[in-house]
């Protein structure tokens, strides 16, 4: 009988146990059918989170698979937390517990930068502060998602991470590069991308560790950390990310082990075990009520002051829901039951923390728990890591200081005069032979390669500088394999300083840094120098692909290193699909007619002076500036010199974007004005498509002088009312060196164009309204003002300096060759703002005109359509979509969708446009201040001339057209080209 009535039981608990993890109940019925079964010790254990394997000085792995399922069959724990240990082992284990638990067991990990912080044979991803030196949040998600991918497909629901710590403390023992860095906002945000990535694909996110352990100089692991701030300033700084990640909806928080007088003086009570902080601050002030994770009891923060399951009670006391890694298991029980006996902790309490924990079981997937199919699982664990990183360190690589020009190492950012190339060395610090980025430097450069170990002495120092100083053009430092962690000047010996001191005032040396960036405080005098975060292959790979060019740095530093190097450094250096060739020198004698051309045209009072480029096949093969920037000639034209592009504008920035939106099937060019902007309803403007407004034949007006209104037409002065010479609430429109518009006539100047007349439809007139209509759009498709649009997806991407709108906000005005000096309207001498009048009043961002750049932005922008609209592995649009957008596309006129092109009877005509030589795919635009930007497919050649013809006078001066001078410019560089060619 007795055999019975336990075969009976068992098979019982059996049904029981399969009930719980296949079940169709819905979450409140799961939830109490399964915490109907649990007794007292069992709802205890449910709130215990176990360790299952530890790693040991020797670097072996141990398992506790006794213990776990000592812990599973007696107490019917809550969860395990995976460590160290291979990821199929892991899973075989996690089949095996989930199988024998009678409750679905909670599967946690601490694995901050993807499983392989833990799981050996599953690689790593890169450390949070790496991915603070990032500028772009989507990245941080997508990282996010990855890690969450990872751990559904090892059978995983709670990740303890982000850290949201604010590491303001450089010496900090325990979080460091652990943390996004010390910008408060940064961190919040990039907490928020990161926990919304994995939450977002069913894995649950921890912020850590409450309420912050970015401030403190002693490792909670050894020792109670204490942390004496005010409670303003903590709530001003280390609160701040977890305020947010609350109100983003962070699936869980970790309290750490701290003292802070300011929330809780007990002594030696940490925060994880004090009531004021868990419930009064975290719970009742703060509002949070999500999952609550402790740090670690095992840990000598709370375990030398609250041994034997006594840091468990207080845990619970204090109002936590889970118990990480308690250690005593049956001790904890019995502490928690004194406090309950007690009335320090009720039954209530503890019953509401259990269902607690049982719903977030049932959110997420225990109650339909599948093993995990340990088929391929490393494979699928690694499947995607490698992409990740290489964007990270794509993006996260920061340039410190560029003193010297010496980025991109080959081929130089200039015409070299000399035949030979640089000769360069290679110092690595730190290894005693080749890596990766080593190995680049031999490929790439034919390098000698020299190693300096952190366990040598000084006596290699003075030879070894001696030779890099004599020997070579140029020296490449790479600093490599030191500790993550700040004990001991991050493990770089004296030796290795004394050497890089010297090595570093070469004339011509680089340094990399290849880790943690606070390492960096040593070489802040350094005149080059990289930050790159991490020591691997592929963050030695994206170095490399910096140094000559392939790529630029995009970074910002995180946290400050020193005075010279304040948190949010970061240089952007140039990378493009445009590059200097010593070939230029060679052909300048078939360039030698240009030189002339442009004299006769300054001679003649066509425009004082001019900037000319041509770009065959990627590569420079003419770029000269010419005269001064007025005829007093005071000012000369350099390279780098930044004019008003007029409406070069409508390509550079305005096509280009409606070209990305179409691309993305945002924008439909068959559909009207009125599809997209909702305040041309009702006008004669709301059926006007937006192919036939590309292509200036819907009936446009011409141009609109929306500026005639607010002067008097005798005089050219402002009426009184209309502009302030001061910028104030009321007068926010810039349009001219102290000179701002009435905010509120800009909406009389949108009335003016809905009100103007339509001719009409498929008739040519160019017109400036199209475009100003078409900025409009992609502003209200994007959600973005024009400008930041045009910043983010091209300009930024692409690492254009000089081009963008409003450049005095950038550059100083000795940059920028003036325009006309206006008589009437703004009655001054315009530089730096923008010469058309129209987009003067839309404050200089308009779609018609006021954009700026020098010439080799220009070429930058036009060699990425030439190359299919890709670049350094950022995607701007498809091949098929700049053949559409740059075809013949009109039966009435030589247009393109946006874009000019040569008249269709360019051959025989007698007055050829652009020039004579000019194929038919050719395609671009011309300025009314005398600019001109020209793509020919055919050639590969892009054509740039730049020049202010209106200075002094304006658009009376028509010289620069009669005189045909960028026509002949552009054909004695065809003729060049393809005399080469022949």
């Amino acid at each position: 009988m007795k055999k019975v009535l336990t075969a009976i039981v068992i098979c019982c608990i059996s049904l029981s146990s399969t009930a719980q993890h296949i079940s169709e109940l819905n979450e409140q019925a799961w939830v109490d059918s399964v915490f109907s079964t649990l007794s007292d010790d069992e709802k205890l254990g449910q709130l215990m989170v176990v360790r299952l394997s530890s790693i040991g000085s020797n670097r072996e792995v141990t398992f506790y698979e006794e213990a776990v399922a000592d812990a599973i069959n007696k107490y019917n724990i809550g969860g395990i937390c995976l460590f160290q240990g291979g990821p199929v082992t892991q899973a075989e284990y996690v089949n095996r517990f989930q199988a024998m638990a009678r409750t679905p067991l909670l599967i946690c990990i601490d694995a901050e930068n993807g499983l392989g912080m833990r799981m050996d044979s599953v690689i790593g991803l890169p450390r949070q502060m790496m991915m603070g030196a990032v500028q772009d949040p989507q990245l941080i998600y997508e990282y996010g998602q990855w890690v969450g991918k990872q751990c559904n497909r090892a059978g995983i629901q709670v990740n303890y991470a982000p850290v949201v710590d604010i590491n303001n403390n450089p010496d900090n023992p325990v979080i460091n590069d652990r943390s996004f860095g010390e910008n408060k906002y940064k961190v919040a945000e990039y907490g928020i991308m990161y926990m919304k990535g994995m939450q977002d694909v069913g894995v649950m996110a921890c912020a850590k560790h409450f309420p912050g352990h970015g401030d403190v100089a002693v490792d909670s692991h050894y020792d109670l950390p204490v942390i004496n701030k005010t409670r303003e300033q903590l709530d001003s700084l280390e609160l701040y990310p977890f305020r947010e990640m609350f109100k983003a909806g962070v699936g869980s928080v970790m309290i750490a082990h701290l003292f802070i007088p300011a929330i809780d003086n007990t002594a030696n009570r940490a925060t994880s075990l004090s009531y004021n902080s868990v419930t009064k601050l975290l719970r009742e002030e703060l509002g949070y009520n999500g999952l609550t994770f402790t740090d670690a009891l095992e840990m000598q923060g709370v375990k030398k002051f609250f041994p034997d399951g006594k840091a468990s009670a207080e845990s619970l006391v204090a109002g936590n829901d889970m118990l990480c890694l308690p250690g005593d298991i049956p001790g904890s029980i019995e502490e928690i039951k004194k406090a309950i006996k007690k009335k320090r902790l009720s039954w209530d309490q503890v019953d509401e923390r259990v269902k607690k924990v049982l719903r977030a079981k049932y959110e997420h997937g225990l109650s339909r728990w599948q093993p995990v199919n340990t088929r391929n699982l490393v494979r699928d664990l690694n499947t995607k890591t490698d992409e990740i990183k290489k964007k990270i360190a794509d993006n996260a690589i920061t340039a410190l200081r560029l003193q010297d020009s010496i980025l991109p190492l080959l081929p130089l950012r200039g015409i070299k005069k000399s035949e030979t190339e640089p000769k360069v060395a290679y110092l690595g610090i730190g290894i005693n032979n080749d890596n990766d980025f080593a190995r680049r430097m031999r490929g790439n450069y034919n390098a000698d390669v020299y190693y300096f170990s952190y366990k040598e002495d000084a006596s290699r120092i003075a030879t070894l500088a001696a030779q890099l100083q004599t020997r070579y053009d140029v020296v490449v430092i790479g600093i490599h394999h030191y500790n993550r962690f700040p004990a001991g000047n991050f493990g770089i010996s004296t030796s290795a300083l004394q050497l890089l001191k010297e090595v570093q005032q070469l004339k011509k040396s680089i340094t990399f840094v290849f880790g943690n960036p606070y390492a960096i405080k040593n070489f802040c005098d350094a005149k080059n120098i990289i930050a790159c975060y991490d020591d691997d292959a592929i963050t030695h790979d994206a170095a490399a692909d910096i140094l000559k060019g392939a790529i630029i740095t995009k970074g910002k530093l995180p946290v400050t290193i020193c005075d010279a190097f304040p948190s949010g450094t970061g240089i952007q250096t140039i990378a493009a699909p445009v590059s200097y060739t010593a070939e230029a020198d060679m052909n300048a004698e078939k360039f030698k007619v240009i030189d002339s051309i442009a004299a006769e045209a300054i001679q003649q009072h066509a425009a004082p002076g001019m900037a000319i480029m041509a770009v065959k096949d990627g590569k420079i093969v003419f770029h000269k500036a010419y005269g001064y920037y007025t005829y007093d000639s005071t000012e000369r034209v350099n390279l780098e010199s930044i004019y008003d592009l007029a409406s070069v504008t409508k390509i550079c920035a305005t096509t280009m974007s409606v070209m990305k939106l179409y691309d993305q099937g945002k924008l439909d060019l068959n559909k009207t004005l009125g599809d997209y902007l909702t305040w041309v309803k009702g006008t004669n403007k709301e059926h006007l498509r937006i192919d036939d407004i590309l292509l200036h034949q819907a009936g446009l007006k011409a141009f609109i002088p929306f500026y005639r209104e607010t002067i008097d037409s005798s005089t050219g002065i402002p009426f009184e009312g209309f502009y302030s010479k001061e910028q104030t609430a009321q007068y926010h429109i810039k349009v001219a060196d102290t000179m701002y518009m009435r905010n509120s006539w800009e909406d009389t100047v949108y009335k003016r164009i809905l009100e103007s007349p339509v001719g009409p439809r498929n008739k040519y007139i160019y017109s400036d309204n199209d475009f100003i209509f078409l900025g409009k759009i992609v502003e209200a498709i994007s959600g973005m003002p024009l400008n930041e649009y045009v910043y983010k997806e091209f300009y930024r991407k692409l690492g254009l300096t000089t081009t963008g709108f409003l450049p005095l906000q950038r550059f100083p005005e000795e940059r920028i060759p003036p325009t006309e000096n206006e008589k009437i309207f703004r009655r001054q001498l315009l530089r730096g703002t923008v010469h058309d009048p129209g987009s003067a009043m839309f404050g200089g961002i308009a779609g018609h005109a006021g954009l700026f750049s020098d010439a080799y932005d220009l070429a930058v922008l036009m060699q990425m359509l030439l190359d299919g609209g890709k670049f350094n592995g950022y995607y701007f649009f498809s091949p098929e979509t700049i053949k559409l957008f740059t075809a013949y596309s009109s039966k009435i006129s030589r247009r393109a969708l946006g874009f000019d092109k040569p008249e269709k009877d360019n051959g025989i005509s007698e007055n050829p446009y652009p020039c004579r030589y000019a194929s038919p795919l050719t395609f671009g635009h011309t300025g009314y201040t005398g600019t001109c930007v020209w793509v020919d497919p055919k050639y590969n050649l892009t054509f740039i001339f730049l020049s202010n013809r209106v200075n002094p006078e304006g658009g009376t001066n028509v010289k620069l057209y009669r005189l045909n001078t960028r026509t002949n410019i552009q054909d004695a560089i065809y003729k060049a080209i393809t005399t080469k060619e022949k």
